[in-house]
C-alpha cells in the first residue's frame, strides 16, 4: 500500500513556506501524476488561498526501476527538486511563465522526500479550457506559440537536459537523431514483447525506423524544448497566459521533437503552434520514434499498480495504431 503525504506533513511545509499564521483547512491530491505527487492545500485567511506542493517521494513515482546506463542521455526519466529548479531558473530568465516557487528543499530535513511549495494557478489547463472556454483558450494558445517560439530560438551547441548541463554531466558524443534511434529501437523491442500487432511488424517497424535515420543531416545546434508539452501541462492564469508546468524535463534538443509531440497532444489546434523550417526528415523520424514510445512506455507503467489503468491501456493502443500506419503502403 502506498503511502502519500498527510495533513499534517503538508501543513508543516506550508507553514515553512508561507509563515506559521497560515492554517491548513483542506487538501487534495491532484489526479495524473506518474512520478511525483501533486497535491492542493487550501488555507484560511488573507491570499493566497491555496497552494500546490509537489512532492517527489518513491511512493508518488508509479514507473519500474530501469537501469539507465547513459547519464548524458536527455530522454531518461528526470525527477526531483533539482531538475525541477534549474528548469525553472531557465524559463524564468526567458521570461516564460512558470508557477513562482515559495519554497523548495531536497535536504530531507523537513520531510524525507525533495518537495517543493508553488503558486496555484487558478485558471486551470488549457486542455480543459477547450472544452469550457474556447474563445479564453484560443487567446492562450496564441501566447503559447509566442512563448515556444522564445525557447526554440534560445540556441545551444550542445543537447542536454539543462540540469545535466549545469553540472557539466550533459554532454553527449552520439547525435540527437542517434539518440532518439536508439530509444526507439528499444522502445520497439519491449513493445513487440507485450502487443501482438506491434510484434506482428517488428521487422518492418525496425527496417522503417534505421531508413529514417539514415535521411537525417547532422545538425550543431539545438533549442529549448519542454520535451512533454500537451495542452495538461499548460495552466492558465487569471489574466488568461499560459503557465508551464511538468518543466523537469526541459532540455536542449531537435525542436523537432518537440513539435512530432504538440501535433498528437494538439491535434488540430497544432496549426497554432506550427512554424516553419522544420526539418521533414526529422519529424518524419521522430513522429514514428515518439509513437513507439507512447506505446512501450504506458505498457511498462502499467508492470505496476499505476491506477487509471484504462486510460494508459487505451493510449498505447491508440498508438500502436497510429505507428503501424507510419509503414510504408505496400
Amino acid at each position: 500500500m502506498r503511502q502519500f503525504a498527510d495533513v499534517e506533513g503538508l501543513s508543516e511545509l506550508v507553514r515553512d513556506a508561507l509563515g506559521a499564521g497560515r492554517r491548513v483547512v483542506a487538501v487534495d491530491r491532484l489526479r495524473g501524476g506518474s512520478k511525483k505527487g501533486v497535491y492542493r492545500v487550501r488555507l484560511d485567511g488573507p491570499r493566497p488561498e491555496s497552494v500546490i506542493v509537489y512532492s517527489w517521494a518513491e511512493a508518488e513515482n508509479y514507473w519500474p526501476s530501469t537501469q539507465e546506463t547513459d547519464p548524458a542521455d536527455p530522454l531518461a526519466p528526470a525527477s526531483g527538486v533539482v531538475p525541477f529548479l534549474t528548469a525553472q531558473r531557465a524559463l524564468c530568465s526567458l521570461g516564460v511563465r512558470v508557477p513562482r516557487v515559495l519554497l523548495a528543499d531536497d535536504s530531507r530535513r523537513r520531510c524525507p522526500a525533495d518537495f517543493a511549495v508553488v503558486e496555484d494557478i487558478s485558471g486551470g489547463t488549457l486542455e480543459a479550457l477547450f472544452e469550457s472556454d474556447p474563445d479564453r483558450a484560443a487567446g492562450a494558445l496564441v501566447d503559447l506559440a509566442e512563448m515556444l517560439g522564445v525557447m526554440h530560438r534560445d540556441r545551444a551547441q550542445h543537447y542536454g537536459r539543462v540540469d545535466l548541463l549545469e553540472q557539466g554531466a550533459g554532454v553527449s558524443e552520439l547525435s540527437c537523431e542517434r539518440r532518439v534511434l536508439d530509444r526507439a529501437l528499444r522502445d520497439l523491442k519491449e513493445a513487440a514483447g507485450r502487443d501482438d500487432s506491434i510484434a506482428t511488424a517488428d521487422t518492418a517497424l525496425h527496417d522503417r525506423l534505421q531508413e529514417l535515420a539514415d535521411r537525417v543531416s547532422p545538425r550543431t545546434e539545438y533549442g529549448l524544448i519542454h520535451g512533454e508539452l500537451g495542452p495538461d501541462h499548460v495552466l492558465v492564469d487569471a489574466d488568461g497566459h499560459p503557465v508551464l508546468i511538468d518543466i523537469e524535463d526541459l532540455m536542449y534538443f531537435d525542436i523537432e521533437w518537440e513539435h512530432v509531440f504538440l501535433q498528437i497532444r494538439f491535434h488540430e489546434r497544432y496549426t497554432t503552434l506550427a512554424r516553419p523550417g522544420l526539418d521533414p526528415q526529422r519529424l518524419d523520424l521522430y513522429m514514428l520514434a515518439m509513437r513507439l514510445s507512447l506505446v512501450a512506455g504506458p505498457l511498462r507503467l502499467l508492470d505496476g499498480d499505476f491506477p487509471d489503468r484504462a486510460f494508459m491501456q487505451g493510449v498505447a493502443e491508440h498508438n500502436a495504431k497510429k505507428a503501424l500506419a507510419l509503414l510504408p503502403s505496400v
